[in-house]
């Protein structure tokens, strides 16, 4: 059996070269996979150069990147977080009101008028007579 020996040639990238490589991956134009498959170079090689020629990217620097959609979603989400605790504190409010007008209108009837004509409560889940429509069969 006769082996063959392939030679790894050592390949030399210029500079510009590099600097160009690590630009794009910046820029987003491309992906470290698809660099290395593009230039036909090994990832740590472009990692390498990433660590040595990029500004925003230096080694043991950890970058958090979120799409500009994601933020702008997030800021909405927290308007409408806002919005929605407004409305619940003003609900809050008009119910201790209402508690407030039926104190007094119980020193001034002289009964718990709560008591005396709200119902049971209901979990809204279970059908009565009343709410389906038919009488009593």
């Amino acid at each position: 059996m006769v082996y063959q020996l392939q030679r790894t040639r050592n390949r030399y990238f210029s500079e510009e070269l590099r600097r160009e490589v690590v630009a794009k991956i910046e820029r987003k134009e491309l992906s470290i996979a698809q660099a290395s498959r593009e230039y036909q170079i090994s990832a740590k090689s472009i990692y390498n150069w990433i660590y040595r020629y990029s500004v925003y990217l230096k080694k043991g620097i950890r970058v958090v990147m979120e799409k500009k959609s994601q933020g702008e979603k997030i800021k909405s989400l927290e308007e409408r977080i806002k919005e929605l605790e407004r409305a619940v504190g003003q609900k809050q409010m008009e119910i201790d009101i209402l508690n407030k007008v039926l104190e007094f209108g119980k020193d001034e009837v002289g009964f718990d008028i709560k008591k005396k004509f709200v119902g049971k409560s209901s979990s809204g889940s279970k059908t009565t007579k009343k709410n389906t429509g038919t009488k009593g069969k």
